[in-house]
């Protein structure tokens, strides 16, 4: 599953670097990672029942179906770029290729080019930082509802549905507040700024205030709202390989999602080996002063300017 997965961000960034216009970037980004938020919250709502009613086989034989029908649709209905589209129309794809920053095919990688970018080594680093928070959020949430909140597990399952939700929605709200800030004449270098700073400051405060809440419904607010904060990084780090990149920035996704996906495998695994040495205050400390480097890191050396052309 992994290897299947690994490759489906590349490609979707590279597939919207050629369809969408720099003016809605954000937004359709945004739009396309809240279909991934919904998804998870589909199957948290769906996977109990199945179980129950089925058995656990029957959770993967049903979205295993889903995605078959999918990849059927998608092979007759998708392209790689509008001028491989018969059924577009030509002003249409005349439209479309001339506002896309990404147009000609790519047929060597530079990669000692990109590897030299300071923007480029700002985006692995900030991807590192902001999911480590994320990956431990999502993968020990549960844990931390059961074992702090003291829910059982059909309300730490009901509640760990709240931050996809909260995700699906803040992610689609950031990126038409970044747009329509580029519309409006802010650069945007300033824009993915601002908005990673939310990304990565916004989960940091409400993390540290765990600590401080005395009722259950107020550390699931917490919770949530750092979750919706941290889809701001919709319109931040994530839209920002289109940017720096347009013709690479799947490549550049496969590079920076790497040091993601590596900071879910440590983090998950150090956060086991804290909780068996100290407290979940401590687990928040290391995201919090992650998501603080990320913070300075991002803004020292991050462009919404094309470094690699």
């Amino acid at each position: 599953m992994g290897i299947g997965e690994g490759v489906a961000m590349p490609a979707m960034n590279n597939i919207l670097s050629k369809w969408v216009p720099v003016a809605e970037r954000s937004r359709s980004l945004a739009l396309v990672y809240s279909g991934m938020y919904l998804g998870s919250v589909t199957g948290l709502a769906f996977s109990p029942f199945l179980i129950h009613r089925f058995g656990w086989p029957s959770v993967f034989y049903s979205f295993g179906s889903l995605g078959t029908v999918w990849f059927t649709v998608w092979l007759s209905k998708a392209h790689s770029s509008p001028a491989e589209d018969p059924q577009l129309r030509p002003a249409e794809k005349k439209l479309i290729v001339s506002s896309c920053a990404s147009k000609e095919p790519v047929k060597t990688i530079p990669w000692g080019l990109i590897l030299s970018k300071p923007p480029v080594w700002a985006l692995i680093v900030s991807h590192f930082c902001h999911n480590w928070g994320t990956f431990i959020l999502l993968t020990w949430m549960p844990t931390y509802y059961n074992q702090v909140l003291h829910f059982n597990l059909t309300e730490s399952g009901l509640f760990c549905v709240l931050p996809w939700l909260t995700m699906a929605f803040s992610a689609n709200l950031g990126g038409w507040i970044a747009d329509t800030l580029v519309s409006k004449g802010l650069s945007v270098t300033t824009v993915r700024k601002i908005m990673q700073s939310i990304g990565f400051l916004g989960p940091a405060f409400f993390l540290t205030q765990l600590s401080h809440v005395d009722s259950p419904a107020m550390a699931v607010l917490c919770m949530a709202c750092s979750q919706g904060t941290d889809a701001f990084s919709q319109s931040g780090l994530y839209s920002n390989h289109q940017d720096i990149a347009p013709r690479y920035s799947g490549v550049l996704l496969g590079l920076s999602n790497t040091a993601g996906v590596l900071a879910g495998v440590f983090g998950t695994a150090a956060t086991g080996y804290i909780l068996q040495h100290g407290s979940w205050d401590d687990v928040f400390k290391v995201s919090v002063g992650l998501y603080l480097v990320g913070t300075a890191v991002w803004n020292l050396f991050s462009t919404g300017e094309k470094v690699v052309d």
